[in-house]
């Protein structure tokens, strides 16, 4: 059987750069107080600032609230799981 995904809307809100709401989040990959690396629907989505943290994590609904000092957001289109699907196609090729 063919595992089919739904879609879920991506959504980011940032409050006064101090708390911050995401939805269509597919995991949290990595947090600490000085970075956070979500997989969203969009592509990993990276929150870098200082005592950051995640509030309130629902994977089953895709939301996670964060609060903190945010200094920056920024997305990349590729996640690890590409990358290392690539990297095993291009090696089989070979």
């Amino acid at each position: 059987m063919e595992e089919q995904r739904i879609a879920k809307a991506h959504k980011l809100v940032v409050n006064n750069r101090k708390t911050s709401m995401v939805t269509g989040v597919l995991d949290v990959l990595s947090f600490d107080l000085n970075e956070i690396l979500l997989e969203t629907e969009q592509g990993m989505l990276m929150v870098k600032g200082t005592d950051l943290h995640v509030n309130r994590i629902s994977v089953e609904k895709g939301e996670v609230d964060l609060s903190g000092n945010i200094d920056s957001i920024a997305y990349s289109s590729s996640t690890p799981a590409e990358k290392a699907g690539e990297n095993f196609l291009s090696r089989l090729f070979r």
